[in-house]
């Protein structure tokens, strides 16, 4: 607690410091009597059944479809925001959901996991925790599609409770994430680490933005990090399209398909997305054969037994249990 009933919220790096009745700069996070409160706390913005690979993760229950969670707010100013219109505002419509309702709804639809996603789930981290350790009560896996911007102890407790997630890095220029994103590199980086020493499943996700991160080192720099932690690890190299704040041209299909090989000099799976009629295939490295062959959103799966591959029995870097 400070001066003048302000409170400091500790949940990532800006540590708001909050007056009294006022919000932080995610807008979900609320001073009110000197305590942390969470005005949208169970408010969704989204509810979906989705395919995984759409988090996107290819290497976590391929070809299985995930009960999605959307909500309002986040914690950075991305001007090439997607999901703008829930990130940087919490006017959208909304409705109430439990941790239980959630999991009702995952079971029925017949999904074997519940994602976090859309927005920024990190400031709503209090919800989220709850509704992960729901999930894992009732036999659900729980997945968090997040930009990685939380600070301990927020980030442990979530990571302990959570299965898989892809974390965005969205540049491998500290000042970029700063002034342009509202963002902080290094935990990014920490977050990243952290889930993946904590066993939690971890694919990575680059918005490829000409004359922002197209360059051939900062994904360098990106696939480096990943593979000192694991040469295993996914990376996806998207195509970003103008949308939000920025009108920069759309990333060409010939700029993804160069980086994805930069990438490739660390790192053994490498995936190009929002390319159009993009295929991708993951192979054995053992025999070659397919284990996994995507097209779009449709899956096959079928060269994989379990985390292995059904062709000669050598184990693959894949979540899949049989």
């Amino acid at each position: 607690m400070l001066a003048n009933g302000s409170v400091r919220c500790d949940l990532c790096h800006h540590r708001c410091v909050i007056a009294e009745g006022g919000v932080g700069l995610c807008k979900v996070r609320r001073n009110e009597n000197r305590t942390i409160t969470l005005p949208y706390y169970g408010r969704a913005s989204a509810l979906s059944v989705d395919p995984v690979e759409k988090k996107p993760l290819y290497h976590f229950l391929p070809g299985t479809y995930t009960y999605s969670i959307g909500y309002v707010g986040c914690n950075l100013w991305c001007p090439f925001c997607q999901n703008y219109a829930i990130s940087q505002s919490v006017d959208a419509q909304t409705q109430r959901v439990t941790p239980e309702s959630i999991v009702r709804s995952a079971l029925d639809s017949g999904c074997p996991s519940v994602s976090h996603t859309y927005s920024e789930p990190l400031v709503h981290a209090e919800f989220v925790i709850e509704s992960m350790k729901a999930a894992k009560a009732a036999g659900l896996r729980s997945v968090l599609v997040t930009n990685g911007c939380a600070r301990s102890p927020a980030a442990d407790e979530v990571l302990s409770a959570c299965d898989a997630v892809n974390v965005d890095i969205k540049a491998w220029d500290p000042e970029m994430y700063r002034s342009e994103l509202g963002g902080d590199l290094e935990l990014v980086k920490d977050f990243i680490t952290r889930a993946f020493r904590n066993g939690v499943h971890v694919e990575a996700t680059t918005l490829v933005i000409p004359g922002k991160n197209d360059d051939d080192d900062q994904i360098d720099g990106i696939a480096s990090f990943l593979s000192s932690l694991s040469p295993d690890l996914p990376l996806h190299i998207s195509a970003y399209r103008p949308v939000y704040r920025y009108t920069i041209p759309a990333t060409t299909a010939s700029t993804i398909e160069r980086l994805v090989g930069v990438a490739a000099r660390h790192l053994g799976y490498v995936y190009a997305g929002n390319v159009w009629g993009e295929t991708s295939t993951t192979t054995c490295r053992v025999c070659g054969a397919t284990l996994v062959g995507r097209r779009g959103y449709s899956v096959d799966a079928s060269g994989l037994d379990g985390n292995l591959c059904s062709h000669c029995g050598a184990p693959a870097p894949f979540f899949a249990p049989r």
